[in-house]
């Protein structure tokens, strides 16, 4: 197996090359946008040194399933997936936030909540929850979208006040967020599982607001499985997670949480299997769909015959 760690193709009318943490974003003449999600992995907001074998193909495969499955609700950027590992759709004006919805006390939110505060983005966390309990009513914390480094939590008033974005697209993106969230937690539902919390990137094209990027992937999203939550819950036992954590949780083990002077441990072959094997078996979980694996020796040349065929209709 070998991983798509990096591309650099020349295309008719490019214009750019955005080189992301897993993404790399090919701007074609203002009009389209050739997303090819690589196989690199980032934790920390730090790129690891090793790609993780059809990660890419996971994380668009995904992406497009509920890309598909949310359109009714807002449109998307997506035009086409030609290739497992490529997304090309409207170029759009990306929104400088992220909107990041939570329906339970997990992850960043828990960790301020036992920190003892109780205000989050400016949304105030009810007393007396305990860590992976569920909100009455989903919160929605929203963070700076940085080009580099870390992104920051920020309130809707500050969001609006900054001019990042107007009050009356924000209030629209609010509602978006939550008709989306409750779209995937219904899919997650049929599926077993409980869509804990995620986030979603709005753009912009013409007056018109596109979702845009990935939704409800394991690198935008965090999953329980929803038998035995209430039992954990009852026994304070951790939840079952299908999510990234599991490398975050190996970084920390190893002494990695991204901060100054901090080197990023080993990653040996058996590691990099076994991210690969669990990214798998959450496409199988979260899809109900078998993955189908592919020749990877030549991935490079097929996914640019594949972009190019596009472009040429």
């Amino acid at each position: 197996m070998k991983a798509i760690t990096d591309t650099n193709f020349k295309f008719p009318l490019q214009k750019s090359l955005y080189h992301g943490k897993v993404r790399d974003v090919y701007n074609i003449n203002d009009e389209y946008l050739v997303m090819v999600v690589t196989d690199r992995i980032s934790a920390f907001d730090v790129v690891l040194p090793k790609g993780i074998p059809y990660k890419g193909k996971v994380l668009n495969q995904l992406a497009v399933k509920f890309l598909k499955a949310t359109e009714d609700i807002v449109p998307n950027w997506m035009l086409d997936s030609p290739d497992p590992n490529v997304t090309i759709g409207h170029f759009c004006k990306p929104f400088k936030v992220e909107m990041v919805i939570r329906g339970y006390l997990t992850g960043h939110a828990w960790r301020t909540y036992k920190a003892g505060k109780r205000v989050l983005c400016g949304v105030k966390m009810p007393d007396g929850m305990i860590e992976h309990q569920k909100f009455p009513t989903p919160i929605i914390t929203p963070s700076t979208k940085a080009d580099f480094g870390h992104d920051e939590d920020i309130s809707k008033d500050e969001i609006i006040k900054k001019g990042l974005v107007s009050e009356s697209d924000y209030n629209r993106l609010e509602s978006f967020t939550r008709a989306i969230y409750q779209r995937g937690s219904e899919m997650a539902d049929e599926r077993g599982l409980i869509l804990v919390d995620t986030k979603y990137e709005f753009g912009k094209k013409g007056d018109e607001i596109y979702l845009i990027d990935e939704i409800h992937t394991p690198d935008s999203s965090r999953y329980f499985y929803k038998d035995g939550y209430e039992q954990r819950q009852s026994n304070g036992e951790n939840q079952k997670q299908l999510s990234k954590e599991f490398v975050r949780e190996w970084l920390m083990e190893n002494g990695f949480q991204g901060k100054e002077n901090q080197q990023v441990p080993k990653m040996d072959k058996n590691l990099v299997n076994l991210i690969s094997n669990r990214y798998i078996e959450l496409f199988e979980k979260v899809s109900g769909l078998k993955f189908e694996m592919n020749n990877t020796e030549d991935a490079i040349e097929r996914i640019e015959q594949n972009i190019l065929k596009f472009l040429k209709k």
